[in-house]
């Protein structure tokens, strides 16, 4: 009994496919190996906040649901799930548990199996969040295990009750939207066995992972980041070209926004900034994935403005994280216009520019000209154009920018030395000072501005509907 019920437990907890890898290959590997990898990491965007309409039980089913239909998609393409930590969880490509990279012998002929699979496990990864988020149940004939279709009707079952609940369904179906952020990278690592003995993990170690981590952590929610190098050798084999005419088609063929996005706007290559390591800068390309999102969020939109101040309060959030997106942000906009919400563009303008606000409402010849001006001419996109450019502008640091001093005496080197860092402090000292004026004053006042355009709408509806009553 006991050694039937000690092969349950490692039939229940240990990976098949390293099972199956070490038994094809004759043996446990005793020693690592270095090896070239692709590295991915998922997360799930706010789930601490969507984890609070869930019992403990029903948390617990979402998630196991959903890691079913991710571990779909990585046996699919030949994947191996690494790990699952919380919301979150790490896959790889490559070295002893990858089938097929076992099968060639060229490494540049493994390097770019490794990016298209990863890619588009990447890829295909966000459009079943998508599916899943909306309990699709077409996403159920592609699953053969018994159990994990059992896992993934559990969990559609939780999402379908969130959606069709009268009590709960119209605040739910704004907020309760599961998006999740991907990060990845490829590179050369460490793969082996990892650990004390009884308790060894089958993992892989080195700065790929590391960046593709922090990848992750800087990636857009609903979409991918990737290294720069990462992005380049998709370029080169012709894969991001077939994935932003396949991405046109599918945006064209639901009427969406991004049926005009330009091959740059898909792939935004620019380097990002990762506060937590010291201001480090990586050369990185963000992806986006949904050609769907701009009007999902619109629809969310719509929906949030109906939940008073909470949801005036996440408009605001989703235009302060898509404000450099401008199809999204067009989509908002459009939305709150066609709703009624009258946006003061005047008012947030006057936040940047002062002086230049003063100038257009003396040429237009009052502030009602002025804010019918910039209604014809200024999108809320521009306006978030404007401020992040102001941002861009407060942000630069002044260098210290001194040469070595000539020294003739101890008087004259330290008379000559005070001079230049009391020079340097006063530029310094403004350069602070309007750094942070910019983010204690304009940027939170602009989205304050927007958030009582929102609040002024949501009341005067409550207005017209006690009247009407």
């Amino acid at each position: 009994m006991s050694r039937e019920l000690r092969n349950q437990i490692e039939d229940f907890y240990l990976p098949r496919q390293l099972v199956d890898a070490i038994i094809e290959v004759g043996g446990i590997p005793r020693e690592s190996e270095e090896v070239e990898v692709g590295v991915g990491f998922i997360d799930i965007a706010n789930y601490t906040f969507l984890s609070k309409f869930l019992t403990p039980k029903e948390n617990q089913e979402v998630l196991n649901g959903l890691y079913t239909a991710f571990n779909s998609v990585l046996r699919r393409h030949g994947g191996y799930l690494n790990k699952i930590e919380g919301d979150s969880l790490m896959f790889h490509y490559g070295g002893l548990i990858d089938s097929k990279v076992r099968t060639l012998t060229d490494p540049l002929q493994i390097r770019r199996y490794i990016s298209r699979q990863l890619f588009h496990t990447c890829v295909e990864m966000q459009r079943v969040s998508v599916h899943f988020n909306n309990a699709d149940s077409r996403f159920l004939d592609d699953v053969a295990s018994a159990i994990d279709r059992d896992a993934l009707e559990r969990a559609f079952a939780i999402m379908q009750r969130l959606r069709n609940d009268d009590a709960v369904s119209s605040s739910l179906s704004a907020m309760f939207q599961i998006r999740i952020r991907i990060g990845a990278n490829l590179g050369e690592v460490t793969i082996g066995n990892f650990g004390p003995e009884g308790a060894r993990q089958w993992d892989v170690i080195g700065m790929p992972v590391i960046d593709a981590k922090r990848m992750e952590t800087t990636a857009p929610v609903g979409g991918l980041r990737v290294s720069r190098q990462y992005f380049e050798l998709l370029d080169e084999q012709g894969i991001a070209d077939e994935y932003y005419e396949r991405f046109r088609r599918e945006a064209h063929a639901l009427g969406g926004r991004y049926r005009n996005i330009t091959k740059a706007e898909l792939f935004a290559v620019r380097p990002v900034v990762i506060k937590e390591k010291g201001g480090a800068v990586y050369e990185t390309c963000s992806i986006q994935v949904n050609p769907g999102l701009p009007e999902q969020i619109a629809r969310q939109t719509q929906a949030l403005l109906m939940q008073q101040h909470y949801g005036a309060e996440h408009i605001v959030q989703l235009l302060q994280y898509y404000r450099g997106n401008r199809y999204v942000v067009d989509a908002i906009e459009e939305a709150l216009v066609d709703a009624g919400v009258i946006i003061r563009r005047l008012d947030m303008y006057e936040l940047m520019y002062p002086n230049r606000a003063e100038h257009l409402v003396a040429k237009t010849g009052s502030r009602g000209a002025a804010e019918h001006y910039l209604a014809g001419n200024f999108k809320l996109f521009d306006l978030m154009t404007k401020l992040g450019k102001y941002q861009d502008l407060v942000n630069r640091s002044v260098g210290e920018d001194r040469g070595p001093l000539p020294f003739s005496s101890y008087e004259q080197y330290v008379e000559h030395g005070s001079a230049q860092y009391a020079d340097f402090y006063e530029r310094k000292k403004q350069e602070i000072a309007q750094r942070s004026y910019f983010h204690i004053v304009v940027f939170p006042m602009v989205f304050h501005s927007l958030h009582a355009c929102i609040l002024e709408y949501q009341y005067s509806q409550e207005d017209l509907e006690l009247l009407s009553g």
